[in-house]
C-alpha cells in the first residue's frame, strides 16, 4: 500500500501509550491498535484531528506516500 502509517513513531516520540492516546481521542484501543498497526483502509478526519490534537503534531507525522516505484525497489 502507498500510504505508510506512522503513528507508533510519533507516540513514540511523545512517550505516549495506546491506552492514553485512546483515552485522549475517545476511539477505542482496538481501532487505534489497527491504525497503529496499518490494518486499516480508511480514517475519518475528525478522528485524524483528534490524534494530531493529542500528539500535538500534523497529519504529514503520521501519514507517509511511498510510490509504488519505492516499493519495488
Amino acid at each position: 500500500m502507498p500510504i505508510i502509517l506512522r503513528l507508533d513513531r510519533v507516540m513514540a516520540d511523545r512517550k505516549m501509550s495506546l491506552n492514553e492516546l485512546s483515552e485522549r481521542v475517545g476511539v477505542a484501543n482496538v481501532n487505534l491498535s489497527k491504525l497503529k498497526n496499518g490494518r486499516v483502509n480508511a480514517i475519518r478526519f475528525s478522528t485524524l484531528e483528534a490524534i494530531c490534537q493529542a500528539l500535538h503534531c500534523q497529519p504529514g507525522d503520521i501519514l507517509e506516500y511511498q510510490s509504488p516505484e519505492e516499493n519495488e525497489q
